[in-house]
């Protein structure tokens, strides 16, 4: 094009990770009232566009033709130089639609998302790759104007619309990437046009290349695009696509090209990108469709593993029912439930939702959720579980098939219990459930495994009224879980009515049951004796039963406590610190029918041992 004019705008791109590359020419002495052709009406109206000036048309008819977004200023509303840079806090810019905006502003999760913008000595005059300002649009009165084409780095453009709450054809361009190397090109085309159908006297282009994307050579194996495709190929046929994709190679060996993408074609980044070319430009219908072929083995089920299809199908006969969450949740969730830091928890970096920005670390985030939604809609009784993956922050987890470094993913199996103990019936009084009942549940679920609680406090579990699950195991004790009341705190904070019945258990640790040891049965008859003690009321009941666990007497075959007696003040010979507690044991002897001396020595011993452990006296 004709240089007719030496005048030049100052811009000075202060930001590299916004704008990689920079273009624009001023063009002096334009008719903006002049009509736009008939024929580039009608391409604009056909691709959903309507006409509005000619200089707007130009510019989106260069867009849609092109795929490179530019802008026309009207250069006489500019005030001094113009500087490209990320918006200052206390900025605001109002825009071509008419709505005024704060680049820099805060989101719902309280994160700050800087937006680019370019500005004159006064302040923004639009916003970077989305939208120009109302202040330097053009009019009917524009003589002098400023064309800008840029390439604008797309992680500086992602995200910006969402949070402005609108959408541009040109950011929906600059967020996927558009060819730098083509920025002057449609510029040059973009001048043109104006000066043929508007005149006017062109300067010349002011380019600055900045931090331009670097396209850097892909390898693609014609043994790994068999296998990927699963058809033959040969050289010749791969070389043949690349060429008429106008795409630079080289061989290397005697199966791997090395290619060179075009700066177009930046979809082009790995291997796989080359063997989806290959594929497309072979033809996807020259592609046998062929049904996969695998050799496929039945596995036994170990049986000493229980499957987790049995587990849900206890929980169901005991009338929960399953819930299915997203492994996300907000960060408010996982403060409340578990005290977390921001530091704590593992943020998603893309979240599908604000609701969803973090990863959970338990269950009963968003069981409690679900429990509220059913409350919403009137339900008065409620039984929910769920299996799945928590996740947490662990720097000793290390980098495996199937497993991330630093992030430790357990299974869990939680649920929750809220409203009645039974549906409301004539033949039961009508209670509210409680700590027991689920406990009750749970060892039902979990039969032949017998687990022990023992008390202990939990952030989102009523203090006194929370327990952890411990299970006797080849290593000793361990915990798998947790069961417990809602903390009064929580309670209020979802505004339930009554507190429900919570529990977490670890589901590899519930699924081992270990190989069945069978046992003849015995020809002779089992014996049973009662034994009362009195012990300190703090002393909890399953200390006794772990000391009389602890004698190791041949004769026991099984201790259940059937009564707790705690008196009232003054109205009994115990103390008001004691409880009575009363055990029934179960004798037999596989060989022989057991004597009163033989049970006699064994209740002794048994005595003994609650007297030297647990301090308890015989009643």
């Amino acid at each position: 094009m004709r240089i007719n004019i030496q005048d030049k705008l100052q811009v000075t791109v202060e930001s590299h990770d916004l704008c990689g590359r920079f273009a624009g020419r001023v063009i002096q002495g334009v008719n903006p009232q002049a009509k736009t052709p008939d024929a580039i009406v009608q391409r604009l109206s056909r691709a959903g566009q309507r006409s509005i000036s000619a200089l707007v048309d130009l510019s989106n008819y260069v867009m849609l033709e092109m795929g490179q977004p530019t802008h026309v200023f009207d250069m006489d509303k500019l005030s001094g130089d113009v500087s490209v840079r990320w918006a200052k806090p206390g900025e605001s810019i109002e825009l071509l639609n008419g709505q005024t905006v704060t680049p820099v502003a805060s989101d719902q999760s309280g994160k700050v998302l800087e937006v680019g913008v370019l500005a004159d000595q006064v302040g923004p005059i639009a916003l970077a790759g989305i939208m120009g300002g109302n202040h330097c649009a053009v009019s009917n009165d524009t003589k002098n104007i400023y064309v800008e084409s840029a390439y604008w780095q797309p992680s500086a453009i992602q995200g910006r619309t969402r949070r402005l709450n609108f959408s541009t054809d040109a950011a929906h361009r600059f967020e996927r990437g558009v060819d730098p190397q083509n920025t002057v090109h449609c510029l040059e085309y973009l001048s043109s046009l104006i000066i043929e159908v508007c005149g006017g006297q062109a300067g010349p282009i002011d380019d600055q290349v900045l931090a331009v994307p670097e396209r850097k050579p892909v390898r693609l194996r014609l043994d790994r695009a068999m296998k990927v495709i699963g058809i033959p190929l040969t050289n010749d046929i791969v070389a043949d696509v690349f060429k008429r994709l106008g795409f630079e190679f080289k061989q290397e060996a005697h199966d791997v090209f090395v290619v060179t993408p075009p700066s177009y074609r930046f979809d082009i980044e790995i291997e796989e990108d080359l063997i989806e070319e290959v594929a497309r430009l072979y033809g996807f219908e020259n592609i046998p469709d062929l049904p996969p072929v695998a050799s496929l083995k039945m596995s036994a089920q170990p049986e000493e593993k229980r499957g987790i299809h049995l587990l849900r199908q206890r929980f169901a006969l005991q009338g929960y029912q399953e819930a299915v969450n997203f492994g996300f949740t907000d960060f408010q969730s996982e403060h409340r439930i578990m005290g977390a830091t921001e530091k704590d928890v593992i943020s998603v970096v893309n979240p599908i939702a604000n609701q969803y920005s973090v990863m959970r670390s338990n269950l009963w985030g968003g069981l409690l959720a679900n429990l509220k939604s059913n409350l919403n809609r009137g339900a008065a009784r409620v039984r929910l579980f769920e299996s799945g993956r928590v996740f947490k922050r662990d720097e000793s987890v290390k980098e495996v098939a199937g497993q991330v470094a630093g992030f430790y993913q357990p299974q869990k199996i939680g649920g929750l219990a809220y409203g009645s103990f039974v549906p409301e019936q004539w033949a039961s009084s009508n209670r509210v459930v409680d700590f027991f009942d689920v406990k009750g549940d749970l060892e039902r679920v979990l039969d032949p495994l017998n687990f022990s609680t023992v008390a202990a406090v939990h952030p989102a579990l009523h203090p006194g009224r929370a327990a952890q699950l411990h299970l006797k195991t080849s290593r000793g004790m361990v915990s798998i879980g947790w069961i417990g009341e809602l903390h009064p705190k929580l309670q209020q904070s979802y505004e339930f009515p009554q507190a429900p019945i919570l529990f977490e258990l670890d589901l590899e640790a519930i699924r081992d049951l270990g190989l069945p040891i069978p046992e003849e049965l015995s020809k002779f008859p089992a014996v049973q004796r009662d034994l009362a003690v009195v012990v300190k009321q703090a002393v909890p009941a399953q200390s006794l039963l772990d000391a009389m666990g602890s004698c190791k007497q041949s004769f026991v075959r099984g201790i259940e406590l059937f009564d707790e007696f705690r008196p009232k003040t003054g109205s009994s010979s115990m103390l008001d610190d004691e409880k009575s507690l009363a055990f029934r044991v179960t004798l037999l002897n596989p060989l022989e029918t057991l004597q009163d001396a033989q049970i006699d020595v064994v209740m002794s011993a048994l005595l003994e041992c609650l007297e030297k452990k647990c301090a308890a006296r015989l009643r």
